[in-house]
């Protein structure tokens, strides 16, 4: 076999090719207290740093202009301390609306009424006390049979009776906190999912008309979602399931959400959020993004960023 001559190949001047990147969007050096807008302002300006920057405009645009920002969350969000953040994103009106499943609603009341909470499953569930907490069920129930009889979802229920409560640690508590502030909090319970169903004050009626409540109150903050933005933080399944419905559900009445910004925010890629939260809501206009990385890092540094951008 005879080498291939390669002297008659057609090249091109490094200097009038396009290339993808150069210094200007390379990061700047650090140094001891330079401040926290300086250091974002150095932030390499490719990949994940070019999405966190387009992220944090997003929500800063949909803020003055008057769009919505929603935000859904996990129960890890508050398992690894976030709920301080949110308290303080709700005062300053960063966000309009949170969704989160049924275990989150478990860890804030447990955090409320004991100032700790999630349990070590693997040797409770041995002798089968794993999720048996008195305290919590009957608290979240009771909570539920008052709210459901006033007319109230599922997370307004639970949120009212702590902010009504002698709890030690009511005023930490996140459903507390956005029951006193005024944003609502929509609650998706999965039956069967959470440990509050094992026990038997548990009431399959009102779990269920208190959810289905605050998922037509979730279909309603989504039907406003035009020139705003939604961020999925922790939640692999529950939520992406339910945003994706919502969106329907508003397209189906009459509100193209042509314009949205959709984010998905955990140290994993996976498949519903991928599909649900970042991709086929957009198709039809917008832009979504997936910030991949622990959230009890990357959800501060969103905050401290838009913080920075609103003043």
């Amino acid at each position: 076999m005879r080498e291939l001559d390669l002297s008659r190949l057609r090249r091109t001047s490094l200097h009038s090719r396009k290339s993808k990147v150069s210094f200007r969007g390379f990061a700047s050096p650090v140094r001891k207290g330079m401040s926290f807008g300086e250091f974002l302002a150095g932030l390499p300006d490719y990949l994940a740093a070019k999405d966190f920057r387009a992220v944090v405009d997003a929500v800063v645009r949909a803020r003055r202009r008057g769009a919505p920002v929603l935000l859904g969350i996990g129960a890890h969000f508050i398992k690894v301390g976030l709920s301080p953040l949110l308290l303080q994103g709700l005062s300053e009106r960063i966000f309009d609306g949170v969704a989160m499943n049924g275990a989150g609603v478990i860890h804030d009341v447990e955090l409320a009424l004991a100032g700790k909470t999630s349990e070590d499953v693997d040797s409770l569930l041995a002798d089968g006390s794993f999720g048996m907490a008195r305290e919590t069920a009957r608290f979240i129930h009771s909570a539920l049979a008052s709210g459901v009889g006033e007319g109230l979802g599922f997370g307004a229920a639970v949120g009212k009776a702590l902010a009504a409560s002698r709890a030690p640690h009511r005023d930490r508590s996140l459903l507390a906190g956005a029951w006193k502030r005024g944003v609502p909090v929509t609650v998706h319970v999965c039956i069967g999912a959470d440990i509050i169903h094992m026990h038997p004050e548990a009431d399959g009626a009102a779990t269920g008309e208190a959810s289905l409540r605050d998922f037509r109150s979730f279909c309603g903050l989504v039907a406003r979602l035009q020139g705003g933005v939604y961020l999925n933080v922790g939640s692999a399944v529950v939520l992406p399931e339910v945003f994706l419905k919502a969106v329907s559900v508003a397209r189906n009445l009459g509100k193209p959400l042509s314009r949205i910004t959709t984010v998905n925010m955990d140290f994993l890629r996976l498949y519903r959020p991928d599909v649900n939260v970042v991709s086929r809501p957009t198709r039809g206009g917008g832009k979504g993004f997936h910030l991949i990385g622990p959230h009890e890092i990357l959800f501060p540094l969103l905050m401290a960023a838009v913080t920075e951008r609103i003043g």
